[in-house]
């Protein structure tokens, strides 16, 4: 067995160990293969090439990891890899402009939560009970912080 091919399964691999840790979460065939390819190739460098070739080949496997690893962990590589963007929105910023009776008329179904329009602004709101269909007349009974309930009016 030639010791390019060795090295080329070492170099697969510790290239399926690292997939396991960026992308696959847990312990998958990704990882557990890529374990069993350096195991069989450092028992083959031991087989076929004597014991000194086979040292080397285990502390260069080892120092491969080692090194993968660590460039794996750094914070930097993280934030290559990690999402970037932030969630900056707010529901309800101006929810201390509406007061108890106010009325307003649904924009979509509130089933219990949707759309309405109260003194000509649009509101994320909860209905008390059930269904209120889109359209229909409602009447703000609760008002705290972004939290806005309403009932229909009958």
């Amino acid at each position: 067995m030639s010791i390019t091919i060795i090295i080329g399964l070492i170099l697969l691999g510790v290239i399926l160990v690292t997939i396991e840790f960026l992308v696959i979460p847990g312990i998958t065939v990704a990882g557990i293969g890529g374990f069993i390819l350096m195991i069989f190739a450092n028992y083959l460098a031991y087989k076929n090439h004597g014991a000194s070739v086979g040292n080397y080949t285990l502390l260069g496997t080892f120092l491969i990891n080692i090194v993968v690893a660590v460039l794996v962990f750094r914070k930097s590589t993280w934030n290559h890899i990690g999402l970037q963007s932030e969630i900056n929105g707010k529901a309800n910023t101006e929810a201390e402009e509406i007061k108890i009776g106010d009325q307003g008329k649904a924009i979509s179904r509130l089933a219990p939560i949707g759309k309405v329009m109260i003194n000509n602004k649009l509101y994320e709101v909860s209905s008390q009970g059930g269904f209120i269909d889109e359209g229909e007349e409602i009447e703000v009974i609760y008002v705290k912080r972004s939290k806005i309930i309403v009932k229909q009016l009958v």
